[in-house]
């Protein structure tokens, strides 16, 4: 998806031309620790990212992440530490739930309420290039229903010998009656015959625990900082 991938010091900076609105193409990748600080690294960021209505910062090293956390978060870039996870274990039984395939757009209605829940100063521009790129992958989606209605869904992408379960979402109505851990199982099923299995998980949050569960199990941690558009409009109007 990306079309233009640059080396720079100390990682890659991506960007994806088709798509500039969609964050988690178009950033500037910290590969190693930078040994800067965080006014540094933004400025290299906004040279990147010239022309892009968000900024965002992805380091790969843990240590260095945490050292620059504070600065960053004081300039109101958003931060999320995220653990990918290995699936290397058979997950135990659970509970029969139908869990169905379903086309995209079925789930449109819980893609908006995970928007609205997890970044409701996200524009919502993003959601549609996320439906373009999920489109043009593939993406199988699997969704279970109450009265007809879906209530959690989610998501999984292949590439070659390999698939990542993107998304995992319940509706807060019907939280705590294992449709997560069904929908989890449901997707690991799905993957069928792969060398690798992913799934990306808050590293502060619950998520992590349920697929320790199932079967996945930590490889390493990261830190997604992200400036929302609006945040950038308002730093350019105070800059001289």
């Amino acid at each position: 998806m990306c079309d233009l991938l640059e080396p720079w010091a100390q990682g890659t900076i991506l960007r994806a031309t088709r798509y500039p609105s969609y964050f988690a193409y178009n950033l500037l990748r910290v590969e190693r620790d930078p040994g800067m600080s965080a006014e540094e690294l933004v400025s290299i960021a906004d040279q990147a990212l010239a022309g892009y209505a968000h900024r965002r910062i992805d380091v790969e090293d843990i240590a260095a992440a945490e050292r620059l956390r504070p600065a960053l978060e004081t300039r109101g870039f958003k931060t999320m530490r995220l653990l990918w996870m290995r699936h290397q274990a058979q997950p135990p039984p659970g509970p029969h739930v139908h869990v169905g395939e379903v086309a995209y757009d079925t789930v449109a209605h819980l893609r908006l309420r995970w928007h609205q829940e997890d970044s409701p100063d996200q524009r919502i521009e993003y959601q549609q290039w996320a439906r373009e790129i999920a489109l043009r992958r593939g993406v199988q989606v699997l969704s279970i229903s109450t009265a007809g209605e879906p209530v959690a869904f989610a998501q999984l992408a292949h590439q070659g010998r390999q698939a990542e379960i993107t998304e995992v979402y319940v509706d807060a109505r019907h939280r705590g009656a294992g449709l997560g851990a069904a929908l989890t199982r449901a997707a690991i099923e799905s993957a069928g015959d792969v060398d690798d299995l992913w799934i990306c998980a808050d590293e502060q949050g619950r998520a992590k625990e349920l697929y320790a569960r199932l079967g996945f199990r930590p490889a390493w941690s990261a830190m997604e900082f992200t400036l929302w558009p609006e945040a950038v409009d308002e730093i350019s109007k105070r800059s001289p």
